[in-house]
């Protein structure tokens, strides 16, 4: 076999997100990019806010910019002033030796996942669950362990406590959510950390919760808290990407509670990982967050297109749970197969991804980090095709 046994599986198994990208690029070549309605990509189109880009002009004009090696971990003044950041937002000092810049959220949880998890050790994430958990597992050498969340995809604390057992090292959590939207509440967090720390005493080890929380910024009327004041062995691991509207930057950071067991082994762990991984994060977005950290894109926008996807759905007959956060809406299929569902939207050039993709069959997950035009345009398809299987 030409590649590593254990890569089949994985080719085989490639983000059902990704496939449907790619055949939206095929329909926009046979049809023309107005009359496809693609959304299958969590893809923040929104021009960065104005504070970055001038930060970003200014470092590009600097004759005196260096773009050398620096330290893995980033650069000390950037790590401080995340620091500075993080105290702002979550009300918690964390030193900068426990905060490490990293190349995107993705780097943060690979990095965090591999500094805790022996080989065979589980993580367990409430379903349904960004899909690219499998692949941060494959790459930990560990298994990912669901709880079924409620209907309305809340945390189901029962569900999270019976799927702890003596291999669970990890508990990862998303808010807002990718694909729900949910944004989970203090109380909810506050009865987690409990869960956990129960379950910690229960197996003998520590449970670290790591929270994952790329779209933090992009919440309507509800607040997003701070997971550290719901568990103390807690671990922040976050981008720009949404925020800032840098997706393809690559530029995010993790962040380790300094009351977490054995936090400053490991952030030295996170930072050898991250330099086995990627070196260091990029230098130059490095300082351009630095000096525009806390700045956000317009979320009214969102806002905007989430109503009017929600409206347009709703008179369609969708039926579905409103987002309080993110860009995105996970509405229940018609019909139990959300795989067939898919194919029926694929004919009216209207691109969703399976729910079974993210662990929960019979819905479907749609970005509308799209144009209103989209959205607009979209409606009718989705009438139609709800209307072939009713």
């Amino acid at each position: 076999m030409p590649i590593a046994e254990k890569m089949v599986k994985m080719v085989e198994g490639s983000s059902l997100i990704r496939k449907m990208f790619e055949e939206g690029a095929k329909l926009k070549e046979q049809y023309g990019a107005d009359m496809v309605y693609d959304f299958s990509l969590g893809n923040p189109d929104l021009p960065p806010p104005q504070q970055f880009r001038s930060a970003l002009k200014a470092l590009v004009n600097d004759e005196g910019l260096s773009h050398g090696y620096m330290f893995n971990a980033g650069y000390p003044h950037v790590r401080e002033a995340v620091s500075g950041y993080i105290e702002t937002e979550y009300g918690i000092n964390i030193p900068a030796d426990l905060i490490i810049m990293t190349s995107g959220a993705t780097a943060s949880l690979n990095d965090s996942l591999k500094a805790l998890l022996n080989p065979g050790e589980e993580i367990v994430v409430p379903c349904p669950y960004f899909v690219g958990y499998n692949q941060y597992a494959f790459v930990a050498n560990a298994t990912i362990a669901t709880a079924e969340s409620n209907e309305d995809f809340r945390l189901n604390l029962s569900n999270i406590e019976k799927a702890i057992n003596e291999k669970t090292r990890v508990m990862l959590i998303n808010s807002p959510n990718n694909p729900t939207g949910v944004v989970y509440s203090a109380g909810e967090l506050k009865q987690l950390g409990d869960v956990l720390e129960r379950a910690s005493r229960k197996f003998g080890k520590r449970i670290y919760l790591i929270s994952d929380e790329p779209y933090r910024k992009i919440a309507y009327d509800v607040e997003t808290p701070s997971v550290f004041n719901a568990y103390q062995h807690s671990i922040l691991v976050t981008s720009f990407s949404k925020e800032l509207s840098l997706a393809g930057e690559r530029i995010g950071y993790l962040a380790i509670s300094p009351e977490a067991e054995d936090a400053a082994l490991i952030s030295k762990a996170a930072a050898v990982a991250n330099t086995m991984f990627y070196v260091n994060a990029p230098s130059l977005f490095q300082l351009a967050v630095a000096k525009s950290i806390g700045s956000k894109v317009d979320v009214d926008i969102y806002r905007r297109r989430r109503d009017m996807l929600c409206e347009g759905l709703s008179k369609a007959g969708y039926e579905f749970t409103t987002p309080d956060g993110a860009f995105y809406l996970f509405p229940k299929t018609p019909i139990e197969d959300d795989v067939l569902f898919c194919r029926i939207l694929l004919e009216e050039r209207i691109l969703g991804v399976p729910g079974s993709g993210f662990g929960r069959a019979g819905y479907f997950r749609l970005s509308y980090a799209v144009p209103d035009s989209t959205i607009r345009d979209s409606i009718e398809g989705f009438k139609r095709a709800i209307r072939k299987v009713k």
